[in-house]
């Protein structure tokens, strides 16, 4: 697996991620960070419609669609701007890009070299089991490119 232009901006992606981690810290109140805001700043419904240019019960609909998830981001935006708010959007992976990466490409290498080992087993001419890991390593660096890894078999 060669890529180093792509490895390199992974590691940059990870790195400027790794400032939001733990993800915990940025869950939403209950009831959605508009509702949540809006108290917090002494604001009612009526107040906040006027600021966005829509009615209150525009407003209730938005704060119970953000709370239940479906809310659309631009509506989102328009309600942080109108609390004098900035709308942070990232997707943030659970462990680092490089992680993931390895990761898959393990489990590619590991489930294609098995089915061999099972074949060669079965014509007896199994192999050593002591050599996996470096068979499994270098499958994953001669056989196997970025582009294979998200292609489901």
């Amino acid at each position: 697996m060669k890529s180093d232009s792509r490895t390199r901006g992974r590691l940059r992606l990870d790195e400027r991620l790794r400032a939001l981690q733990p993800i915990d810290r940025f869950r939403a109140p209950p009831k959605g960070w508009v509702r949540a805001l809006r108290d917090a700043l002494g604001m009612t419904g009526a107040q906040l419609g006027t600021r966005i240019g829509v009615r209150p019960q525009t407003v209730e609909a938005i704060e119970k669609s953000e709370a239940a998830g479906t809310i659309q981001l631009n509506t989102l935006r328009r309600a942080a701007e109108a609390l004098d708010c900035t709308l942070v959007y990232a997707l943030v992976p659970n462990s680092s890009l490089e992680t993931v990466i390895e990761a898959r490409a393990r489990k590619i290498a590991t489930r294609e070299l098995q089915r061999v080992a099972h074949t060669m087993r079965l014509e007896a001419q199994g192999t050593d089991e002591a050599d996996f890991e470096s068979r499994v390593q270098a499958y994953i660096r001669d056989r196997l490119s970025e582009r294979d890894l998200w292609n489901e078999t």
